[in-house]
């Protein structure tokens, strides 16, 4: 592989301290409307706003710039459909017989159980996958270094580009995932499901959890 050119930092902008904080102020406040919503409206979503999402999601830091993630958006019915008859099959087992106590007890206050609903309702559901390795032009294997931790980069990003143009999200992680390679004809050798992110807009009637954020004292520490 040949080295790529180094140019000068264009895109990086400084601001004055005041704006600075400011503009920091401004940003925590608006994720902090943010909430997960299992109520989604089928209203539809135009697939330029995804699009614009997905491309903000894909500026994230990976190791050695490899992007290691592919992002199947689908909005077909009849997908939609079968990706929820296969999660609440994987749920129904996971609640029944392979969680243990301790994490069902956790799960308890936020209402959830094996039904999904909104994996057909919402109009888009974007699955994410972590790819381990690529292809070079010339067809050798590449690769990829902490795809885990790149891809989890980049899906925080989604959700954050999601919610900034107005849009609920609910990352959804039946355990195991891996009928989504077969439903979406993604190659299992070298991709493995990393999560699915329901998208669209929160029904009028939705209703969250009344749960709180640590405060920073908490998980935060300086040294």
């Amino acid at each position: 592989m040949s080295a790529h050119p180094f140019v000068p930092l264009a895109g990086y902008r400084e601001y004055p301290e005041d704006e600075m904080a400011a503009r920091a102020r401004e940003f925590h406040a608006e994720l902090a409307r943010r909430r997960t919503v299992r109520d989604f409206s089928s209203r539809p979503v135009p697939r330029a706003i995804i699009d614009d999402c997905l491309r903000a999601a894909t500026t994230a830091p990976s190791g050695a710039n490899l992007q290691p993630w592919h992002f199947v958006v689908v909005g077909d019915p009849a997908t939609k459909r079968r990706i929820r008859e296969a999660a609440e099959e994987e749920e129904r087992h996971f609640y029944r017989h392979r969680a243990p106590r301790e994490w069902l007890d956790a799960l308890a206050p936020l209402g959830t159980d094996e039904r999904k609903p909104f994996l057909e309702t919402a109009p888009w559901l974007i699955a994410i996958f972590a790819q381990r390795y690529g292809r070079l032009d010339d067809g050798r294997k590449v690769k990829h270094y902490y795809p885990t931790e790149s891809v989890g980069l980049a899906t925080g990003m989604l959700i954050t580009a999601l919610h900034h143009a107005g849009l609920a999200t609910l990352t959804h992680t039946p355990s195991p995932m891996k009928f989504l390679n077969e439903i979406l004809g993604r190659p299992k050798a070298a991709e493995r499901p990393f999560l699915l992110l329901v998208v669209g807009y929160p029904a009028a009637d939705a209703t969250v959890p009344d749960i709180g954020r640590k405060p920073l004292a908490e998980v935060v520490t300086y040294v």
